[in-house]
């Protein structure tokens, strides 16, 4: 149980919580993106800069899903993804800390930067032999099953009800920088995987009062699907911590899947270039390079307050792809 804790204030003040982040993390305006793209005025929330490993965005949820494992008296943490999966480095490394053995199920193929410090980190990958992502979970369920009570699982990405906590947290933190620079923004952008961190931040934005639309950038499912699954999560999270579920309204998602999930189009990519030059931020190619594609592209600047785009990192994957070279 060492280094368990709880918060002290929230909804979510009595669930067990193992502390990882450095926060909260910095919120910044991005003058010089707003000059190189003629847009503003921007706000970035710089969850790249977390301080746990380069875990970015996945360190919220892990803060609670290795409290609960700990609290349930496991020895091991078993989820999975898929090569460039950041969650999969994030927990082996959240795992460790917690003095957890991790497992991880892996579709695809295992030799990647992040399946790599994965291991670094002491985690026993276990292929799944297919490129299916939904045999990740399949598996994972089946051996929590084996394993009984001495393993704790969780599905890719960490994207359940409790996981939802660690960004309805992390929504109320980014509420108090904003009241402290008295500032309201008019939209919310953020990249859409596995749904967890939306669902948590709709979740979140609802139980401190914080009125504030949220446009979600799809970069793995379907709109009406995933929009399905964050609805579910969030309505989840919302019980479990014994709020009202938010308003559907609040959400509204575009489909930025373009050439596949894990790869940007050539114009995101110039975007995420402009990104590197501009402000020095590095984009991965799953999560950031689409999100803040979509701030460009597709977002008028709101009439009521600046557009806050959410960094969620992805930091390896996104010097992988410099080292690499142009497509």
């Amino acid at each position: 149980m060492s280094g368990l804790v709880t918060t002290t204030a929230l909804p979510w003040a009595e669930l067990a919580r193992f502390p990882l982040a450095a926060g909260p993390t910095p919120l910044v305006r991005a003058h010089r993106l707003e000059a190189a793209f003629g847009i503003g005025p921007l706000l970035v929330k710089r969850d790249d800069l977390i301080g746990f490993g380069v875990a970015g965005n996945k360190t919220r949820p892990l803060e609670f899903l290795v409290g609960a494992a700990v609290q349930q008296g496991a020895r091991v943490f078993v989820t999975g993804g898929g090569p460039g999966s950041n969650f999969c480095a994030a927990a082996a490394m959240a795992a460790r800390a917690a003095g957890l053995a991790c497992e991880l199920h892996v579709w695809g193929d295992p030799r990647s930067a992040n399946l790599a410090l994965a291991t670094a980190a002491g985690a026993t990958l276990v292929p799944t032999g297919g490129s299916v992502r939904e045999e990740v979970d399949e598996q994972v369920m089946a051996r929590v099953a084996q394993l009984g009570a001495s393993a704790y699982g969780v599905p890719r990405g960490g994207s359940t009800a409790l996981g939802a906590v660690g960004f309805a947290a992390g929504a109320a933190e980014v509420a108090a920088q904003l009241a402290a620079a008295d500032v309201r923004p008019g939209l919310i952008v953020l990249p859409v995987g596995s749904g967890g961190s939306v669902a948590g931040l709709l979740t979140g934005l609802a139980a401190v009062g914080l009125d504030v639309p949220v446009l979600g950038v799809s970069v793995s499912r379907p709109l009406d699907e995933i929009r399905a699954k964050v609805l579910e999560l969030a309505a989840g999270c919302a019980a479990l911590l014994g709020c009202a579920a938010p308003d559907p309204g609040a959400l509204t998602l575009v489909d930025a899947r373009g050439p596949g999930f894990g790869t940007a189009s050539e114009r995101e990519r110039a975007h995420a270039r402009e990104a590197l030059w501009a402000e020095g931020l590095l984009l991965d190619e799953t999560y950031g390079a689409e999100a803040f594609s979509a701030v460009v592209d597709l977002v008028d600047p709101p009439a009521d307050g600046p557009v806050l785009w959410w960094h969620t990192g992805g930091l390896l994957p996104a010097v992988g792809s410099l080292l690499k070279g142009p497509a």
